[in-house]
């Protein structure tokens, strides 16, 4: 009889728990991040536009849906907030973000961002950065990324911006600046022109701070507001009659059906009630010659090309670049517009030869930050006094081409002083021309002040900052 062995048997191991299914954070392979850091890396190194490099890099990736929303979000949200992310990472690195290298702290921003301005939880934020710096810079670098954003979530956006911005009572518009990610310059420019250091500038630097509507603008006499925006699932404009509002989503406006078969633009509204004005104040006599003297790339004058067809009159553009002037000749088609190449101070055009006159003057482009993320960080107040010299010139040439009782419209998109109202007071001094009520070219638009210009802003009327004056050559 065989024996047994009287050792005890060994208790039997518990099965080990079932792993989960799904990954526990972001997997390595991230191409939303990936595009939204490649467009960050674009604008440092080559002073790119990220709206114009992201949508190029989606299509080459095949990134779409759900992606290509993440991308842009991060990718425009990052570079719009980069101020204010810098900031935040000095107060969270044991070094001067100068000497951090400029790869890591792309990656820093995109990841910060993440941390302070979206709802993606905190531990997928940090690791997926991580991930991103690990495949580029090896685990050194991933591990200072790691240390320095684990200190950015040990606080929210609101506390830091208390830790980080100056003293509120001391500095008013210095903390809105750091609140809502603007140089201080830029929030100063805001308040002289709002004429308020409080809750106007809060909302208005705030409504700049966040990501805008779409605008769209139908072609007039090809297609009707109702009609483009039921073929693109907008809504219709509260005041232009040629405006749709599109939810900001993923890819490029410029790809939908309607722009591509030019039966609408993408144009901001306010763009397009500047231009509108022009065609609604009163001339006396003939209204058949009308001029946009500085048109690159072609927004405002296809809209007033086709708002000339409709009315029997012709356009001419005057573009200094040929490049952009090539732009006008594509996006016109057969509209009556006759495109020159030629500085607008100096075109060549008969004086006295045209009934209405747009000038739509370079400018520091201060009223559309929001559509153009990394604007902002790249100005500089010492770019306002050479543009503004620049828009005098343009205005003064304006005023010499129409003729006696034509009407010329300035606009620029910025609500500096220097660059608005200060350029149309000096020429309409030197000048004698007679300024406008331009108020009343504005029908249906509330809150546009005590004239005779007028100001849109981004928080009263949901457009860019755009700035509207019209003025009359005496005879």
């Amino acid at each position: 009889m065989t024996q047994r062995s009287s050792r005890p048997s060994r208790p039997r191991r518990p099965h080990p728990p079932r792993r989960r299914t799904g990954p526990s954070r972001p997997p390595v392979e991230d191409p939303a991040r990936q595009a939204a850091l490649d467009t960050l890396r674009a604008v440092r190194q080559r002073d790119a536009y990220a709206n114009l490099v992201l949508p190029g890099l989606l299509r080459e990736r095949r990134i779409t849906g759900r992606d290509a929303a993440l991308a842009t979000e991060l990718a425009y949200g990052t570079a719009r907030a980069q101020g204010l992310l810098d900031a935040v990472l000095t107060a969270c690195s044991d070094r001067p973000l100068s000497e951090v290298d400029g790869s890591v702290l792309d990656a820093l921003r995109l990841g910060a961002y993440q941390l302070l301005r979206t709802r993606i939880p905190a531990h997928a934020a940090v690791a997926s950065t991580v991930d991103l710096v690990r495949a580029e810079l090896g685990s050194g670098a991933a591990g200072f990324a790691n240390a320095v954003l684990r200190r950015v979530t040990e606080q929210d956006e609101a506390a830091w911006v208390e830790e980080v911005a100056p003293d509120e009572d001391a500095d008013p518009i210095g903390y809105l600046a750091m609140a809502n990610a603007h140089p201080r310059w830029i929030a100063q420019a805001f308040a002289e022109a709002l004429g308020s250091r409080g809750e106007p500038l809060r909302e208005a630097l705030a409504a700049d701070d966040a990501r805008p509507l779409v605008h769209l603008a139908a072609r007039p006499g090809e297609c009707s507001s109702d009609e483009l925006a039921a073929m693109t699932g907008g809504e219709v404009a509260p005041y232009s009659p040629y405006g749709v509002h599109l939810e900001a989503g993923a890819g490029d406006p410029g790809d939908l059906d309607p722009v591509r078969e030019r039966l609408a633009s993408v144009q901001d509204e306010g763009s397009q009630l500047c231009a509108l004005a022009l065609t609604r104040a009163p001339v006396e006599g003939s209204d058949e010659r009308w001029l946009d003297l500085c048109a690159g790339p072609g927004g405002k004058a296809v809209l007033l090309g086709a708002l000339a067809s409709l009315s029997g009159a012709t356009l001419d553009a005057v573009e200094k670049a040929p490049h952009r002037a090539e732009l006008i000749r594509k996006a016109a088609g057969d509209l009556p517009i006759t495109v020159h190449v030629a500085d607008g101070r100096d075109s060549g055009l008969p004086e006295g030869g045209f009934d209405r006159v747009l000038v739509d003057a370079p400018c520091t482009g201060l009223g559309a930050l929001r559509r153009r993320p990394e604007a902002r960080w790249r100005r500089q107040p010492s770019d306002v006094a050479p543009l503004a010299r620049l828009q005098r010139e343009l205005l003064t040439a304006a005023l010499d081409l129409v003729r006696p009782g034509g009407v010329v419209a300035y606009v620029v998109c910025s609500p500096h002083l220097s660059e608005s109202v200060g350029v149309v007071a000096d020429v309409a001094r030197r000048t004698g021309a007679e300024r406008l009520d331009t108020r009343e070219c504005f029908p249906g638009v509330p809150d546009l002040g005590n004239g005779p210009h007028v100001q849109l802003w981004p928080h009263m009327h949901g457009t860019d900052a755009m700035f509207c004056a019209l003025l009359r050559r005496p005879a």
